[in-house]
């Protein structure tokens, strides 16, 4: 119960922060007009013109009900003011025309790549730990060293945690954005409990090794073994490096879709980033949609298939409605995009381990 409650919690925060990033443009403001007794801006002072501040675009009308609050968070999580609907039949169906469109200048009709990818990673890891739990719940029982270490690990958590919690208070009562401090607080939380599932952790499996593989680096090699003398708290870091991070794989995939088009000068930098957050937000997706297939109990043949089969199908339907190209030129494209997704995906988790093996 404690984990449904914590990954409810994710997917909430998730579809908040993803709003935060998500701009109000061609958004109905039927339920935000002025009154007329309302003259001033309630947050600046400012004389109102209109349903919005024009100075700090704070609305005419506040609300000052506990519905409100829950409305807030329906909006976040169920449509983000409608656009949802939109984007997810595009993304799904015809992501290349939704990201031709987006580039071209539609962007009020569309949720935005980047809220989208953000929601996406909170919905993801929230998915992991309703049906399959931390990873670290498979690994072994750890020993009186192993805990000791998970327990100095979460101590250091916690402590993060209130001080963040302490500048989120300070940030509420000056009437600040607390937008960042939010994103902070949820994936500590979500730390304390990685970290407290990998200290109960139970298998009849107490020899569990990540690999007894020797590449001759000796930093990662020296961290492998660290790895291998503790895995229950690799694995937490792994996920929570995984977590926070995983906005990287961005910048990591666009100067290789750039390179596809090194000869077509008519494509951008901007597009490609397009094209690459709304394609790992749908890549996302579909592995959310794949646990919840194996939770619901269809065949892990079924679940391979489709793992290996849509991402490259969605990749070349993408391309060719993204960039105008034939089936041709669409097709080599899609075998050299999944060549570099597979070189994006080894160095990200690389850093990963160097980032979790060394901090």
């Amino acid at each position: 119960m404690t984990g449904d409650m914590g990954a409810a919690a994710d997917i909430a925060t998730g579809a908040l922060v993803g709003r935060a990033f998500e701009p109000r443009a061609g958004e109905s403001t039927a339920a935000h007009r002025t009154h007329a007794a309302e003259a001033l801006c309630l947050n600046c002072g400012t004389t109102l013109v209109g349903a919005h501040c024009h100075a700090c675009g704070q609305g005419a009308h506040v609300h000052r009900s506990l519905g409100a609050i829950g409305h807030e968070i329906a909006h976040g999580v169920f449509h983000f003011e409608g656009k949802i609907w939109r984007t997810l039949p595009l993304l799904i169906l015809h992501p290349g025309t939704l990201t031709r469109r987006y580039v071209n200048g539609e962007r009020a009709r569309f949720v935005s790549p980047l809220a989208l990818f953000l929601f996406t990673v909170f919905l993801m890891f929230a998915t992991i730990g309703l049906v399959g739990g931390e990873m670290a719940d498979q690994i072994g029982a750890p020993t009186a060293q192993n805990r000791a270490a998970l327990e100095r690990e979460s101590a250091k958590a916690r402590v993060e945690l209130a001080r963040v919690e302490r500048e989120r208070a300070v940030a509420v009562r000056a009437g600040e954005p607390t937008t960042d401090l939010d994103t902070q607080a949820t994936v500590l939380r979500g730390t304390i409990r990685a970290l407290a599932a990998a200290r109960g952790a139970k298998s009849d499996s107490d020899d569990f090794t990540f690999t007894d593989i020797k590449i001759g680096w000796t930093r990662l090699d020296h961290g492998i073994a660290k790895a291998n003398a503790n895995p229950g708290l690799m694995i937490y870091k792994l996920q929570s490096s995984a977590y926070k991070y995983s906005w990287g794989l961005i910048p990591l995939s666009v100067p290789f879709m750039a390179l596809l088009f090194l000869w077509r000068r008519k494509h951008h930098l901007y597009d490609h980033a397009i094209f690459v957050t709304y394609s790992l937000a749908f890549m996302m997706l579909l592995a959310i949609v794949l646990m919840l297939g194996g939770l619901a109990g269809l065949a892990s043949g079924w679940i391979v298939m489709a793992a290996l089969l849509v991402p490259p199908v969605h990749m070349f339907a993408q391309l060719r409605g993204a960039y105008a190209l034939g089936k041709v030129s669409a097709g080599w494209r899609t075998v050299a995009l999944l060549t570099f997704a597979f070189t994006v995906l080894i160095a990200f988790v690389v850093l990963l381990l160097l980032h979790g093996l060394t901090d």
